[in-house]
């Protein structure tokens, strides 16, 4: 049994309330703050001083210690509780945890952000956004932006469901993340995987200048690029339009995860790398005139049909636009893409790595058309029949 002074007797408590020298009583809804007396196996009791002895129901050993606000609590350690029962039928001052507990959790949420303490977390659910986890009994949001590199859903073509079908993975699994937005009046908790290596990969990338060549594989295809790692946990980004000298629509046709590939470093911010593997290679365009001059016919592939012009191939690197001003309607509804067909070169500007192509003549392209059986034929083929 609990050492403990209770609450004063209903009869001395009105007289209590009508001494000027007496202490001054709590009001229900009030926070209190006392020495821990005892934590029992249910109740944890309190020492509230000439108020009495508090006493908080349902949160003992096994509640308190299974809380990491509360885990570490012994006797004579402070607790703060809100005041639920002035005196009751045990003659305790009832308290509970239930509000303050949340106000210690959020502060304790607050602390662990403002240091920046790395925690462990398992992952409860996915969405198409990212993760939830828990921390501190408060479920937070993990977005799939600030997943490190190894966990990032890479989907070539975007799709959102191929994406979930990847963070679905990491259900069940531990994280390890830290806190970067908390938001109490919201009850929002936001973490980041990527946050936990930041120090580590500022330090590496500090070692780096641009200019630096690097070798590594390719870790991930998007329609935007492709990403490499590199210096064991290192990665960067291959634009696009960093990847060849020539124009290409889709990465996933020239390269594959896995691939070693050399690269040169073209950007450095923070941490995020820039790279590039078309700056290893000569640039095809410096000696462009060597090859074409405005005025000559060339036969082209036919790459791309934009709403603004027609993309053709004129060798392995060099590739140049019909712009719709220099096309006529039928000549835009009878080029397919993956054919050849003859145009005339009208601009070279090698600086810009640009060259305008117009069609040799209207005539050329539709003559590229499948040919269609002949009146006569027709004709003769109806007789026959």
């Amino acid at each position: 049994m609990v050492n403990a002074t209770k609450t004063a007797p209903s009869g001395e408590m009105e007289l209590l309330l009508n001494d000027e020298n007496a202490p001054r009583l709590p009001k229900e809804g009030e926070v209190l703050t006392g020495a821990i007396i005892e934590i029992g196996s249910n109740i944890t009791y309190v020492d509230l001083g000439p108020i009495g002895t508090g006493a908080i129901y349902g949160y003992g050993k096994g509640v308190l210690g299974s809380l990491s606000t509360f885990k570490d609590l012994k006797s004579g350690d402070p607790i703060s509780a809100t005041v639920t029962d002035l005196e009751n039928e045990d003659g305790f001052v009832e308290m509970s945890l239930k509000e303050t507990s949340m106000d210690m959790i959020w502060n304790e949420l607050e602390k662990k952000m403002e240091e920046g303490e790395i925690l462990t977390t398992k992952v409860l659910e996915a969405n198409k956004g990212g993760l939830m986890i828990k921390i501190n009994g408060m479920v937070g949001f993990l977005p799939a932006s600030q997943l490190t590199s190894d966990h990032y859903p890479r989907v070539s073509d975007g799709d959102k469901n191929k994406i979930l079908s990847l963070l679905m993975q990491m259900v069940n699994t531990n994280v390890r993340v830290k806190i970067i937005g908390l938001d109490k009046e919201e009850g929002k908790l936001i973490v980041s995987e990527k946050a936990t290596k930041e120090e580590e990969e500022k330090e590496k990338v500090s070692k780096l200048e641009v200019g630096n060549v690097v070798e590594g594989e390719i870790s991930g295809i998007v329609d935007f690029g492709v990403f490499v790692k590199f210096n064991d946990s290192l990665e960067g980004l291959v634009h696009i339009s960093e990847l060849a000298w020539k124009l290409i629509d889709d990465p996933s046709k020239l390269f594959n995860v896995g691939q070693k590939v050399k690269c040169k470093i073209i950007g450095i911010d923070n941490s995020r790398i820039s790279l590039s593997i078309k700056a290893l290679e000569s640039d095809p365009w410096k000696n462009v005139h060597e090859k074409y001059q405005v005025g000559q016919k060339v036969m082209c592939e036919v790459t791309k049909i934009n709403p603004f012009g027609i993309f053709a191939q004129l060798d392995r690197d060099i590739h140049g636009l019909a712009h719709i001003s220099k096309l006529s309607e039928s000549e835009t509804k009878n080029v397919e893409v993956g054919k050849n067909y003859e145009f005339e070169i009208i601009s070279i500007e090698p600086e810009d790595h640009r060259l305008g192509l117009k069609p040799y003549s209207e005539k050329k392209i539709e003559e590229t058309k499948e040919e269609k059986p002949k009146a006569e034929e027709t004709n003769d083929e109806t007789e026959t029949k």
